[in-house]
């Protein structure tokens, strides 16, 4: 049986299956079983930073492969020991230790365990629209997919994205850590206002709440800083990261202030921080800083922009953009949109809430794809 088929029979049906299988990639493309090439602005959900089989980060698990692929927490490893330090050098000021786990749903699983411990409460704020994952932890402070699986963590409130007013209102001496992400990016690619980030700041500071930011989507060069937090002046008490930190190996982490406790024993992660990940990890962070894939992520959004909005289609409401973050919301629903964009100009995208297409292309992307992908985005709303 083909891959479709066996995947079809044996899966269950969670996924919303585009039709397509992928057998090949590199750089910015990717290639099915009939050879058909699709320019990947999807990059796994936001996964391949630096596209597909960078040759740094396929020598670096080849490497690791034939010495040591796995090695507990208690254990040491340089490879584990040397991607800490690199964290802490390129994070906020103020964070100075790390967990390593598997995904950025076990990295706010952990986070929120750590606020909790911490502080000694259990109330949890975030924002409405906003996504953290969806274990039973991180889906109670995400504001969708949760009611069918209520009830979850018990005391979880949520406001209006950047209306201070409100978040005033919902943090009290009861919250043990207040969870936003700095752009939100499966709730339409929304920026959180300086003023909103910075008030949660002082609340939490003020109130002693932990403040915690995902930077799961927005981190690794992708807003066009290393982290979305560095345009922000933001010190966050603990922050969490995946997706793009490890070039497509499955890895999360998260980073903590020194007053974040984590005793003995209270948490832990098999596979977290496993020398294969930690190799693939300090490989494509090193690319990232030699090859200034953050500022070439301001430029060619900043590009793309420039050109997709000077002749910007009369069935899009908004365009909104961070780096190569990228939200286009249109006046209708956005299925229809990504169906021909991938059928008829052989684009790989994702959408962002019902009505929003968002692209999140490697950071590697040329400026001839940009043109390219400009071009079919204009023909597919224009119909």
């Amino acid at each position: 049986m083909s891959a479709r088929q066996l995947e079809e029979h044996y899966a269950l049906g969670i996924y919303p299956r585009r039709g397509i299988t992928l057998v090949r990639g590199s750089g910015a493309l990717v290639w099915d079983d009939a050879g058909t090439e699709y320019l990947d602005c999807a990059t796994g959900v936001g996964v391949a930073n630096l596209g597909h089989a960078h040759p740094a980060v396929a020598a670096a698990i080849t490497g690791q492969a034939a010495q040591l692929i796995t090695c507990p927490g208690i254990f040491y490893h340089h490879s584990r020991g040397r991607l800490m330090e690199k964290l802490v050098q390129l994070a906020p000021a103020g964070l100075e230790r790390v967990f390593l786990c598997n995904s950025g749903t076990e990295a706010v699983e952990a986070a929120i365990k750590f606020a909790c411990l911490t502080t000694g409460r259990t109330g949890l704020v975030s924002a409405m629209r906003g996504f953290h994952g969806r274990t039973l932890g991180a889906l109670s402070v995400t504001h969708k997919y949760r009611d069918a699986f209520e009830p979850l963590l018990p005391d979880c409130r949520f406001v209006p994205l950047n209306n201070s007013e409100k978040l005033d209102a919902a943090v009290d001496q009861s919250t043990a850590a207040v969870i936003l992400e700095p752009i939100q990016g499966e709730g339409g690619v929304r920026p959180a206002d300086p003023d909103f980030l910075s008030c949660a700041r002082r609340l939490c500071s003020e109130r002693g709440a932990l403040l915690i930011i995902d930077e799961v989507q927005t981190g690794f060069c992708r807003t066009g800083s290393f982290f979305a937090c560095d345009q922000l002046s933001l010190a966050p008490d603990l922050m969490c990261l995946a997706k793009g930190i490890a070039g497509g190996v499955p890895m999360g982490a998260v980073l903590a202030s020194s007053q974040v406790q984590a005793t003995l024993g209270s948490h832990g992660s098999t596979f977290g921080g496993n020398p294969l990940a930690c190799a693939a990890a300090l490989a494509a962070i090193e690319t990232m800083e030699t090859e200034q894939l953050a500022e070439r992520a301001a430029t060619l959004g900043a590009y793309f922009e420039q050109r997709f909005c000077a002749a910007l289609p009369a069935r899009v409401r908004e365009v909104r953009r961070v780096g190569l973050m990228i939200g286009i919301e249109l006046k209708e629903k956005a299925t229809p949109c990504l169906k021909a964009l991938a059928e008829q100009e052989h684009i790989l995208a994702l959408p962002a809430g019902s009505t929003v297409i968002r692209l999140l292309p490697p950071l590697l992307i040329s400026e001839e794809q940009l043109d390219h992908l400009v071009a079919a985005l204009q023909r597919v709303l224009a119909t």
